[in-house]
Protein backbone atom coordinates (compact mmCIF):
# COMPACT_ATOMS: atom_id res chain seq x y z
CA UNK A 1 0.00 0.00 0.00
CA UNK A 2 1.67 3.18 -0.81
CA UNK A 3 0.94 6.82 1.00
CA UNK A 4 0.03 10.18 -1.29
CA UNK A 5 2.31 12.38 -0.66
CA UNK A 6 0.38 16.13 -0.19
CA UNK A 7 2.24 18.72 -2.63
CA UNK A 8 3.67 21.46 -1.52
CA UNK A 9 1.71 24.38 -1.51
CA UNK A 10 2.65 26.88 -4.10
CA UNK A 11 4.81 30.20 -2.73
CA UNK A 12 2.83 32.81 -4.15
CA UNK A 13 0.18 31.46 -2.39
CA UNK A 14 1.32 31.12 0.82
CA UNK A 15 2.82 34.84 1.03
CA UNK A 16 -0.54 35.64 0.37
CA UNK A 17 -2.16 33.63 3.02
CA UNK A 18 0.43 35.08 5.60
CA UNK A 19 -0.31 38.33 4.44
CA UNK A 20 -4.44 37.93 5.10
CA UNK A 21 -3.53 36.54 8.41
CA UNK A 22 -1.65 39.75 9.43
CA UNK A 23 1.94 38.47 9.20
CA UNK A 24 4.04 40.80 8.00
CA UNK A 25 7.25 40.34 9.83
CA UNK A 26 9.64 36.92 9.56
CA UNK A 27 10.89 36.18 12.93
CA UNK A 28 13.38 33.63 13.89
CA UNK A 29 13.17 30.51 16.02
CA UNK A 30 14.28 32.32 19.31
CA UNK A 31 13.37 35.20 20.80
CA UNK A 32 14.86 38.97 20.37
CA UNK A 33 14.77 41.58 22.96
CA UNK A 34 14.38 44.63 20.61
CA UNK A 35 14.58 46.80 24.22
CA UNK A 36 18.15 45.77 24.98
CA UNK A 37 18.84 46.36 21.85
CA UNK A 38 17.99 49.61 21.73
CA UNK A 39 19.80 50.11 24.94
CA UNK A 40 23.13 49.08 23.76
CA UNK A 41 22.71 51.28 20.98
CA UNK A 42 24.89 54.55 21.40
CA UNK A 43 22.82 57.78 22.12
CA UNK A 44 22.91 59.91 19.21
CA UNK A 45 25.50 62.84 18.99
CA UNK A 46 23.75 66.13 19.76
CA UNK A 47 22.79 68.26 16.14
CA UNK A 48 25.64 70.97 15.72
CA UNK A 49 23.97 74.60 15.59
CA UNK A 50 24.73 77.12 12.93
CA UNK A 51 27.76 79.13 14.13
CA UNK A 52 25.34 82.07 13.16
CA UNK A 53 22.52 80.95 15.18
CA UNK A 54 25.54 80.63 18.14
CA UNK A 55 26.90 83.88 17.78
CA UNK A 56 23.17 85.59 17.40
CA UNK A 57 23.06 83.71 20.93
CA UNK A 58 25.85 85.00 22.58
CA UNK A 59 25.57 88.35 21.33
CA UNK A 60 21.75 88.63 22.33
CA UNK A 61 21.43 91.22 25.03
CA UNK A 62 20.39 90.65 28.72
CA UNK A 63 16.72 91.11 29.88
CA UNK A 64 16.31 94.74 30.58
CA UNK A 65 16.52 95.82 34.64
CA UNK A 66 12.94 96.36 36.67
CA UNK A 67 13.37 99.34 38.39
CA UNK A 68 13.46 98.24 42.24
CA UNK A 69 9.97 98.15 44.32
CA UNK A 70 9.69 101.21 46.53
CA UNK A 71 8.77 100.10 49.78
CA UNK A 72 5.61 101.78 50.76
CA UNK A 73 5.95 103.29 53.62
CA UNK A 74 6.61 106.16 56.06
CA UNK A 75 9.80 107.23 54.64
CA UNK A 76 8.46 107.19 50.82
CA UNK A 77 5.49 109.43 52.61
CA UNK A 78 8.28 112.00 54.01
CA UNK A 79 9.62 111.85 50.84
CA UNK A 80 6.72 113.19 48.78
CA UNK A 81 6.32 115.77 51.66
CA UNK A 82 9.81 117.52 51.46
CA UNK A 83 9.37 117.65 47.40
CA UNK A 84 5.67 118.92 47.54
CA UNK A 85 6.90 121.71 49.95
CA UNK A 86 9.54 122.57 47.57
CA UNK A 87 7.06 123.33 44.69
CA UNK A 88 6.83 126.59 44.11
CA UNK A 89 4.38 126.43 40.51
CA UNK A 90 1.93 123.27 39.12
CA UNK A 91 4.64 123.16 36.46
CA UNK A 92 7.17 122.08 39.14
CA UNK A 93 4.66 120.12 40.44
CA UNK A 94 4.09 117.73 37.52
CA UNK A 95 7.88 118.14 36.76
CA UNK A 96 8.64 116.64 40.57
CA UNK A 97 5.60 114.05 39.97
CA UNK A 98 7.04 112.19 37.12
CA UNK A 99 10.18 112.32 38.84
CA UNK A 100 9.24 110.86 42.45
CA UNK A 101 10.14 107.00 42.31
CA UNK A 102 8.60 106.42 45.66
CA UNK A 103 4.73 105.13 44.55
CA UNK A 104 4.76 101.53 42.57
CA UNK A 105 1.32 102.60 41.03
CA UNK A 106 3.52 104.68 39.26
CA UNK A 107 5.14 101.48 37.56
CA UNK A 108 2.49 100.08 36.35
CA UNK A 109 0.50 103.38 35.06
CA UNK A 110 1.21 104.16 31.61
CA UNK A 111 1.00 108.24 32.58
CA UNK A 112 0.69 110.35 34.88
CA UNK A 113 -2.96 111.66 35.18
CA UNK A 114 -1.74 115.13 36.47
CA UNK A 115 -4.62 117.71 36.13
CA UNK A 116 -7.21 119.19 33.21
CA UNK A 117 -8.52 122.33 32.19
CA UNK A 118 -8.21 125.42 33.46
CA UNK A 119 -5.81 126.30 36.86
CA UNK A 120 -6.77 129.49 37.16
CA UNK A 121 -10.57 128.82 37.24
CA UNK A 122 -12.30 129.53 40.31
CA UNK A 123 -13.77 126.09 41.14
CA UNK A 124 -11.43 122.70 41.44
CA UNK A 125 -12.86 119.16 41.57
CA UNK A 126 -10.62 116.33 42.52
CA UNK A 127 -11.83 112.40 42.17
CA UNK A 128 -9.84 109.49 43.87
CA UNK A 129 -7.82 107.84 40.72
CA UNK A 130 -7.54 107.68 36.77
CA UNK A 131 -9.46 104.91 35.23
CA UNK A 132 -8.07 102.61 32.41
CA UNK A 133 -9.66 105.61 29.91
CA UNK A 134 -7.83 108.62 31.91
CA UNK A 135 -4.16 106.36 32.11
CA UNK A 136 -4.00 105.90 28.09
CA UNK A 137 -5.08 109.64 28.14
CA UNK A 138 -2.62 111.18 30.68
CA UNK A 139 -5.81 113.17 31.96
CA UNK A 140 -8.51 112.96 34.64
CA UNK A 141 -12.19 112.13 34.12
CA UNK A 142 -12.24 111.59 30.07
CA UNK A 143 -14.09 108.45 30.18
CA UNK A 144 -17.56 107.71 30.74
CA UNK A 145 -17.69 108.97 34.20
CA UNK A 146 -15.69 112.33 32.57
CA UNK A 147 -18.77 112.52 30.33
CA UNK A 148 -20.82 113.06 32.69
CA UNK A 149 -19.34 115.62 34.60
CA UNK A 150 -18.65 117.74 31.87
CA UNK A 151 -22.80 117.65 31.47
CA UNK A 152 -22.89 117.70 35.09
CA UNK A 153 -20.51 120.73 34.80
CA UNK A 154 -22.64 122.27 31.59
CA UNK A 155 -25.67 122.02 33.25
CA UNK A 156 -25.04 124.83 35.73
CA UNK A 157 -23.00 126.85 33.08
CA UNK A 158 -19.24 126.03 33.37
CA UNK A 159 -17.40 124.25 30.58
CA UNK A 160 -14.39 122.31 31.65
CA UNK A 161 -11.93 123.30 29.58
CA UNK A 162 -11.79 127.63 31.08
CA UNK A 163 -14.23 126.91 34.01
CA UNK A 164 -12.87 123.95 36.02
CA UNK A 165 -9.69 122.59 37.06
CA UNK A 166 -9.67 118.60 37.58
CA UNK A 167 -7.70 116.63 39.42
CA UNK A 168 -7.03 113.41 41.52
CA UNK A 169 -6.04 112.18 45.24
CA UNK A 170 -3.75 109.85 43.05
CA UNK A 171 -2.45 110.46 39.70
CA UNK A 172 -1.04 106.89 38.79
CA UNK A 173 -4.27 103.87 37.52
CA UNK A 174 -4.15 101.55 40.40
CA UNK A 175 -3.60 97.78 38.58
CA UNK A 176 -7.15 96.47 37.43
CA UNK A 177 -8.58 100.15 38.69
CA UNK A 178 -8.12 98.13 42.38
CA UNK A 179 -8.60 100.50 45.10
CA UNK A 180 -5.55 101.79 46.43
CA UNK A 181 -4.07 100.83 49.82
CA UNK A 182 -4.24 103.84 52.64
CA UNK A 183 -0.07 103.79 52.19
CA UNK A 184 -0.48 104.47 48.76
CA UNK A 185 -3.40 107.28 49.38
CA UNK A 186 -0.80 108.62 52.56
CA UNK A 187 1.98 109.10 50.16
CA UNK A 188 0.54 111.30 47.35
CA UNK A 189 -1.70 112.89 49.61
CA UNK A 190 0.88 116.02 49.99
CA UNK A 191 1.18 116.22 45.96
CA UNK A 192 -2.68 116.88 45.92
CA UNK A 193 -2.69 119.10 48.91
CA UNK A 194 0.14 121.41 47.11
CA UNK A 195 -1.83 121.45 43.51
CA UNK A 196 -4.98 122.88 45.54
CA UNK A 197 -2.72 125.32 47.50
CA UNK A 198 -1.09 126.49 44.09
CA UNK A 199 -4.24 126.68 42.21
CA UNK A 200 -5.77 128.21 44.73
CA UNK A 201 -9.46 128.33 43.72
CA UNK A 202 -12.85 129.62 44.90
CA UNK A 203 -14.63 126.41 45.78
CA UNK A 204 -13.54 122.78 45.90
CA UNK A 205 -15.77 120.25 45.06
CA UNK A 206 -14.70 116.38 46.40
CA UNK A 207 -16.15 113.66 43.78
CA UNK A 208 -16.43 110.41 46.07
CA UNK A 209 -15.61 109.19 49.25
CA UNK A 210 -11.99 108.09 48.88
CA UNK A 211 -11.30 112.09 47.99
CA UNK A 212 -13.82 113.67 50.91
CA UNK A 213 -11.93 111.69 53.50
CA UNK A 214 -8.58 112.47 52.36
CA UNK A 215 -9.34 115.89 51.98
CA UNK A 216 -11.45 116.62 54.71
CA UNK A 217 -10.17 114.41 57.17
CA UNK A 218 -13.71 112.87 57.32
CA UNK A 219 -14.93 109.39 58.38
CA UNK A 220 -18.38 109.28 57.56
CA UNK A 221 -19.66 107.79 54.18
CA UNK A 222 -20.28 109.82 51.14
CA UNK A 223 -23.83 109.79 51.57
CA UNK A 224 -23.61 111.42 54.86
CA UNK A 225 -21.11 113.79 54.06
CA UNK A 226 -22.66 114.95 50.74
CA UNK A 227 -24.92 118.32 50.40
CA UNK A 228 -23.40 119.82 53.13
CA UNK A 229 -20.67 122.64 53.01
CA UNK A 230 -17.35 121.64 54.41
CA UNK A 231 -14.16 123.39 54.81
CA UNK A 232 -10.22 122.41 52.69
CA UNK A 233 -7.54 124.08 54.89
CA UNK A 234 -4.06 124.69 52.98
CA UNK A 235 -0.64 124.49 54.54
CA UNK A 236 -0.76 127.69 54.82
CA UNK A 237 -3.90 128.06 56.89
CA UNK A 238 -5.94 129.14 53.56
CA UNK A 239 -9.61 128.05 54.24
CA UNK A 240 -11.47 126.94 50.37
CA UNK A 241 -15.28 126.14 51.00
CA UNK A 242 -15.80 122.39 49.37
CA UNK A 243 -18.90 120.55 48.63
CA UNK A 244 -18.64 116.81 48.94
CA UNK A 245 -20.63 114.85 46.66
CA UNK A 246 -21.31 111.86 44.08
CA UNK A 247 -18.65 110.30 42.17
CA UNK A 248 -19.84 110.40 38.32
CA UNK A 249 -19.08 106.27 38.21
CA UNK A 250 -21.42 105.93 41.40
CA UNK A 251 -23.94 108.08 39.38
CA UNK A 252 -23.46 105.62 36.30
CA UNK A 253 -23.95 102.93 38.71
CA UNK A 254 -27.28 104.74 40.41
CA UNK A 255 -28.88 106.99 38.27
CA UNK A 256 -31.45 107.44 40.73
CA UNK A 257 -29.28 109.65 42.69
CA UNK A 258 -28.26 111.81 39.83
CA UNK A 259 -30.89 114.34 41.69
CA UNK A 260 -28.79 113.99 44.88
CA UNK A 261 -25.73 115.30 42.91
CA UNK A 262 -27.56 118.15 40.64
CA UNK A 263 -28.66 119.93 44.60
CA UNK A 264 -24.97 119.46 45.11
CA UNK A 265 -23.96 121.29 42.20
CA UNK A 266 -26.98 123.83 42.40
CA UNK A 267 -25.23 124.55 45.95
CA UNK A 268 -21.79 124.70 44.21
CA UNK A 269 -23.12 127.04 41.35
CA UNK A 270 -24.43 129.79 44.23
CA UNK A 271 -21.43 129.74 46.07
CA UNK A 272 -19.25 130.06 43.17
CA UNK A 273 -21.86 133.53 42.04
CA UNK A 274 -20.85 134.62 45.98
CA UNK A 275 -17.65 134.32 46.11
CA UNK A 276 -17.06 135.81 43.01
CA UNK A 277 -19.60 138.79 43.47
Amino acid sequence: MTHQTDPLPDLADLLRFYAEAGVDDAIGEEPVDRFAETAAQPAPAPARRPETAARQEAAAPPPPTLPALAVPDEAQAAKAREMAREARTLDELREMLERFDGCNLKLTAKQTAFSDGNPQAPLMLVGEAPGRDEDIAGRPFVGRSGQLLDRMLSAIGIARADGAYIANVIPWRPPGNRTPTPLETEICRPFIERQIELANPKVLVTLGGPSAKVLLHATDGVLKLRGKWRTHVTASGVEIPTMPTLHPAYLLRNPAHKKLAWRDFLEVAAKLDAVSG
